[in-house]
């Protein structure tokens, strides 16, 4: 049975509706974290080190797509909401092609800086040479990565999220295999690695082009879009939130990757990278939840339904608080097991790893609090009090705990840095969730 973003929402029938963006950003997770289990065990932990240090530049550039995404997804969803089915075809089309031609320039621009910036960055002998190598041909497939990024929202605004997660299992699929084929095999190292991803990518961005451009059943189709520099803007506006996380945690990675190089050198960068993983897969639970429920704030708040506003805040505030405490009790039982299926080959590295992720694992406590907060208010088009949680959360808190921490308590203290960073940050979201919920009714 199809359920409808006009709907009237039970815990099941809003896990039904969000579990599909729930798997999706967890499956795309999880095939990232492949790619660092084959290049960890097949090609050394130099290799995985020259990654971790690289992708973060890579995130920055891919940042737009999210941003198109969710913030264009809000402007949709409020659209259809409103009944202007027409306006809504043509700013989905507008978002698609703008996220399209920006990547193939942003693509270009990345191939001249890539160099310098992980020179600036630290990286030199093997690590830079590695780092390149794998940047070089990932820019390759930026404009697919970007729009892949772009899909995941509006699937679940078209009303068909199945579709949208299987599309991410194709493409996750694809970079499993072709992990196993390109660096387990015929140990082609972080050159198949990075083949493997923008293949991946390619396959990710490239089949919901096609299937938006042709005659579908869902509420979405790309038509002739007509530029409007008001509702692009709107839609940056909007998205600025998700578009600074995502900047300001590519930027928090490379802070991160600097103060281990000084404090613990190659071990210390290798170790990080594998808490970035677990991190990402669990952290995307939350990010998925957000991602599907957003279309239905949006949609609800359109046609000025309070009653389902507020029957959809109190059941996700539920959903995302379990989860937060079950996946910070998991993180800190499965350290160990996950470090050494990362790193037994060297058991000063999986030590040194086990002990970062336990220490990680209470921001996820506090972490979801955050995240829902910021994407609320985006789905509600309140760009701007979304990007003050997002710009304060990410560029101000989780600055000065990168540089506070380890001042404090040394290594420890870096891995201890997000969870101060997230309590800092809902002294600021809390706050405004409490303050807004007359104007939107949501509480």
């Amino acid at each position: 049975m199809t359920i409808r973003l006009s709907d009237q929402f039970s815990y099941k029938r809003l896990l039904r509706f969000t579990c599909p963006a729930i798997a999706m950003m967890l499956f795309t997770s999880i095939y990232s974290v492949v790619d660092g289990y084959f290049v960890s065990n097949f090609a050394g932990k130099s290799a995985l080190a020259a990654m971790t240090l690289i992708v973060p530049l890579l995130g920055m550039l891919g940042a737009i797509g999210f941003m198109l995404g969710t913030g264009g997804a809000a402007i949709v969803g409020k659209l259809l909401g409103e009944g202007r089915a027409a306006e809504a075809q043509r700013s989905f089309s507008l978002f698609v092609y703008v996220a399209l031609g920006g990547g193939a320039l942003l693509a270009l621009a990345g191939e001249a800086v890539i160099g310098p910036l992980a020179r600036l960055l630290g990286a030199e002998g093997e690590l830079l040479a590695g780092s390149l190598v794998y940047g070089r041909i990932c820019l390759l497939s930026l404009p697919f990565f970007m729009l892949q990024f772009l899909f995941q929202t509006f699937f679940v605004t078209a009303e068909k999220p199945k579709l949208g997660l299987a599309v991410t299992v194709a493409a996750g699929c694809t970079n499993m295999l072709l992990d196993a084929l390109l660096v387990a095999l015929l140990g082609w190292g972080l050159t198949g690695a990075a083949l493997a991803t923008a293949i991946s990518e390619c396959i990710g961005g490239g089949l919901p082009l096609l299937y938006f451009a042709r005659k579908n059943t869902s509420l979405l189709r790309l038509t002739r879009p007509g530029f409007s520099a008001r509702v692009l803007g709107r839609a940056c506006g909007n998205g600025a939130s998700e578009f600074l996380n995502n900047i300001a945690f590519s930027y928090l990675i490379v802070l991160y990757n600097y103060q281990l190089l000084r404090l613990a050198g190659e071990n210390g960068v290798a170790a990080f990278g594998i808490l970035l993983y677990v991190s990402f897969v669990f952290s995307t639970i939350f990010a998925g939840y957000a991602i599907g429920v957003a279309p239905l704030f949006s949609y609800n708040f359109g046609a000025g339904r309070r009653d389902e506003l507020k029957n959809l805040c109190a059941k996700s505030l539920v959903l995302n608080a379990g989860a937060g405490l079950f996946v910070a009790l998991f993180c800190a039982w499965a350290a160990g097991p996950v470090a050494r299926a990362f790193t037994g080959y060297d058991p000063a590295l999986c030590q040194l790893s086990t002990r970062a992720i336990r220490l990680f694992a209470p921001a996820f406590l506090l972490l979801w609090a955050n995240v829902f907060a910021s994407s609320l208010f985006t789905a509600l088009n309140n760009g701007r009090v979304s990007a003050l949680i997002a710009l304060l959360r990410m560029f101000v808190f989780g600055t000065l705990s990168l540089v506070i921490m380890p001042l404090l308590f040394g290594l420890d203290g870096l891995w201890c840095a997000w969870t101060m960073a997230e309590l800092a940050s809902l002294a600021v979201s809390l706050p405004c969730f409490l303050h807004l919920r007359g104007r939107y009714g949501y509480a």
